[in-house]
Protein backbone atom coordinates (compact mmCIF):
# COMPACT_ATOMS: atom_id res chain seq x y z
CA UNK A 1 0.00 0.00 0.00
CA UNK A 2 1.39 3.39 -0.97
CA UNK A 3 2.22 5.96 1.67
CA UNK A 4 -0.18 8.38 -0.01
CA UNK A 5 -3.05 5.99 -0.67
CA UNK A 6 -6.14 8.28 -0.80
CA UNK A 7 -8.40 5.70 0.87
CA UNK A 8 -6.04 5.32 3.81
CA UNK A 9 -5.62 9.08 4.02
CA UNK A 10 -9.41 9.53 4.12
CA UNK A 11 -9.74 6.92 6.88
CA UNK A 12 -7.09 8.70 8.94
CA UNK A 13 -8.79 12.06 8.45
CA UNK A 14 -12.14 10.52 9.44
CA UNK A 15 -10.57 9.27 12.71
CA UNK A 16 -9.27 12.71 13.76
CA UNK A 17 -12.42 13.86 15.66
CA UNK A 18 -12.47 10.65 17.71
CA UNK A 19 -8.72 10.85 18.31
CA UNK A 20 -9.15 14.43 19.50
CA UNK A 21 -11.99 13.48 21.86
CA UNK A 22 -9.89 10.67 23.29
CA UNK A 23 -6.88 12.95 23.67
CA UNK A 24 -9.01 15.54 25.50
CA UNK A 25 -10.27 12.85 27.86
CA UNK A 26 -6.69 11.77 28.60
CA UNK A 27 -5.05 15.16 28.94
CA UNK A 28 -7.91 17.34 30.15
CA UNK A 29 -6.67 20.15 27.94
CA UNK A 30 -7.79 21.04 24.42
CA UNK A 31 -4.40 22.51 23.53
CA UNK A 32 -2.54 19.49 24.87
CA UNK A 33 -5.00 17.19 23.07
CA UNK A 34 -4.40 18.95 19.76
CA UNK A 35 -0.64 18.49 20.23
CA UNK A 36 -1.15 14.79 21.00
CA UNK A 37 -3.31 14.27 17.91
CA UNK A 38 -0.81 16.11 15.73
CA UNK A 39 2.09 14.02 17.06
CA UNK A 40 -0.01 10.86 16.62
CA UNK A 41 -0.67 11.69 12.98
CA UNK A 42 3.00 12.48 12.36
CA UNK A 43 4.04 9.15 13.85
CA UNK A 44 1.33 7.30 11.98
CA UNK A 45 2.45 8.73 8.63
CA UNK A 46 6.12 8.15 9.47
CA UNK A 47 5.39 4.51 10.31
CA UNK A 48 2.59 3.81 7.83
CA UNK A 49 4.56 0.86 6.49
CA UNK A 50 4.00 -0.97 9.80
CA UNK A 51 0.21 -0.72 9.43
CA UNK A 52 -1.27 -3.89 7.98
CA UNK A 53 -4.08 -3.27 5.48
CA UNK A 54 -7.30 -4.94 6.48
CA UNK A 55 -6.71 -4.40 10.22
CA UNK A 56 -8.41 -1.81 12.39
CA UNK A 57 -6.88 1.57 11.48
CA UNK A 58 -8.64 3.57 14.24
CA UNK A 59 -7.40 1.07 16.85
CA UNK A 60 -3.86 1.45 15.51
CA UNK A 61 -4.12 5.24 15.71
CA UNK A 62 -5.62 5.15 19.23
CA UNK A 63 -2.79 2.88 20.36
CA UNK A 64 -0.22 5.35 19.05
CA UNK A 65 -2.00 8.21 20.81
CA UNK A 66 -2.32 6.34 24.12
CA UNK A 67 1.35 5.28 24.07
CA UNK A 68 2.40 8.83 23.27
CA UNK A 69 0.35 10.18 26.16
CA UNK A 70 1.76 7.61 28.60
CA UNK A 71 5.33 8.26 27.53
CA UNK A 72 4.94 12.00 27.91
CA UNK A 73 3.13 11.57 31.23
CA UNK A 74 6.02 9.51 32.63
CA UNK A 75 8.49 12.09 31.35
CA UNK A 76 6.57 15.07 32.74
CA UNK A 77 6.12 13.37 36.11
CA UNK A 78 9.89 13.55 36.63
CA UNK A 79 10.17 17.18 35.52
CA UNK A 80 10.00 20.18 37.82
CA UNK A 81 8.45 23.39 36.49
CA UNK A 82 11.26 25.93 36.67
CA UNK A 83 10.77 28.55 33.98
CA UNK A 84 12.74 31.25 35.83
CA UNK A 85 15.54 28.95 36.98
CA UNK A 86 14.89 29.53 40.68
CA UNK A 87 14.77 25.84 41.51
CA UNK A 88 17.89 25.05 39.49
CA UNK A 89 19.75 27.80 41.37
CA UNK A 90 19.12 25.99 44.67
CA UNK A 91 20.61 22.70 43.48
CA UNK A 92 24.05 21.93 44.79
CA UNK A 93 26.34 18.97 44.71
CA UNK A 94 28.68 18.22 47.56
CA UNK A 95 32.26 17.33 46.68
CA UNK A 96 32.70 13.59 46.20
CA UNK A 97 35.74 13.28 48.45
CA UNK A 98 33.85 14.48 51.55
CA UNK A 99 31.04 12.04 50.92
CA UNK A 100 33.51 9.22 50.43
CA UNK A 101 35.34 10.06 53.67
CA UNK A 102 32.06 10.37 55.59
CA UNK A 103 30.98 7.00 54.25
CA UNK A 104 34.26 5.37 55.27
CA UNK A 105 33.91 6.82 58.79
CA UNK A 106 30.33 5.57 58.92
CA UNK A 107 31.33 2.08 57.75
CA UNK A 108 34.10 1.85 60.33
CA UNK A 109 31.71 2.94 63.09
CA UNK A 110 29.01 0.56 61.87
CA UNK A 111 31.52 -2.32 61.96
CA UNK A 112 32.25 -1.52 65.62
CA UNK A 113 28.61 -2.02 66.65
CA UNK A 114 27.62 -5.32 68.24
CA UNK A 115 26.33 -7.69 65.53
CA UNK A 116 22.75 -7.71 66.83
CA UNK A 117 22.56 -3.89 66.85
CA UNK A 118 24.21 -3.62 63.43
CA UNK A 119 21.80 -6.16 61.97
CA UNK A 120 18.74 -4.38 63.41
CA UNK A 121 19.95 -0.96 62.24
CA UNK A 122 20.69 -2.17 58.71
CA UNK A 123 17.30 -3.90 58.44
CA UNK A 124 15.28 -0.93 59.70
CA UNK A 125 17.43 2.07 58.75
CA UNK A 126 18.98 1.05 55.46
CA UNK A 127 16.85 -1.76 54.04
CA UNK A 128 13.53 -0.10 54.86
CA UNK A 129 11.94 -2.95 56.79
CA UNK A 130 9.39 -2.09 59.46
CA UNK A 131 10.19 -2.95 63.06
CA UNK A 132 7.72 -5.84 62.81
CA UNK A 133 9.36 -7.22 59.66
CA UNK A 134 12.83 -6.89 61.18
CA UNK A 135 11.63 -8.70 64.31
CA UNK A 136 10.35 -11.56 62.18
CA UNK A 137 13.64 -11.75 60.30
CA UNK A 138 15.68 -11.71 63.53
CA UNK A 139 13.21 -13.98 65.30
CA UNK A 140 12.81 -11.71 68.30
CA UNK A 141 10.25 -9.33 69.81
CA UNK A 142 9.44 -5.99 68.18
CA UNK A 143 10.50 -4.19 71.37
CA UNK A 144 13.89 -5.87 71.16
CA UNK A 145 14.39 -4.58 67.60
CA UNK A 146 13.35 -1.06 68.62
CA UNK A 147 15.80 -1.17 71.51
CA UNK A 148 18.65 -2.47 69.35
CA UNK A 149 18.04 0.17 66.67
CA UNK A 150 17.85 2.92 69.29
CA UNK A 151 21.09 1.81 70.96
CA UNK A 152 22.81 1.44 67.58
CA UNK A 153 21.79 4.92 66.46
CA UNK A 154 22.87 6.43 69.76
CA UNK A 155 26.22 4.63 69.67
CA UNK A 156 26.87 5.62 66.04
CA UNK A 157 26.15 9.24 66.91
CA UNK A 158 28.66 9.08 69.75
CA UNK A 159 31.35 7.37 67.65
CA UNK A 160 30.95 9.85 64.82
CA UNK A 161 30.71 12.84 67.20
CA UNK A 162 27.37 13.93 65.78
CA UNK A 163 25.49 16.60 67.70
CA UNK A 164 22.68 16.97 65.20
CA UNK A 165 21.24 14.84 62.39
CA UNK A 166 22.29 17.46 59.83
CA UNK A 167 25.95 16.86 60.79
CA UNK A 168 25.96 13.61 58.86
CA UNK A 169 25.24 13.64 55.16
CA UNK A 170 23.05 15.87 53.05
CA UNK A 171 20.57 13.20 51.98
CA UNK A 172 17.43 11.92 53.69
CA UNK A 173 18.43 8.26 53.50
CA UNK A 174 21.66 8.83 55.38
CA UNK A 175 19.96 10.94 58.01
CA UNK A 176 17.16 8.38 58.41
CA UNK A 177 19.62 5.91 59.87
CA UNK A 178 20.36 8.29 62.73
CA UNK A 179 17.14 10.30 62.94
CA UNK A 180 14.79 8.37 65.23
CA UNK A 181 16.60 9.11 68.50
CA UNK A 182 17.22 12.78 67.73
CA UNK A 183 13.85 14.02 66.46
Amino acid sequence: MSRFDPTLRDEIIAAIPNLRAFAISLSGSVDRADDLVQETLLRAFANISSFRPGTNLPAWLFTILRNLFRSEYRKRRREVPDSDGAFAATLTSNPDQNTHLDFEDFRAALDQLPPDQREALVLVGASGFSYEEAADICQCAVGTIKSRVNRARKRLGEMLALDDVSDFGPDKTTRAVLAAERT
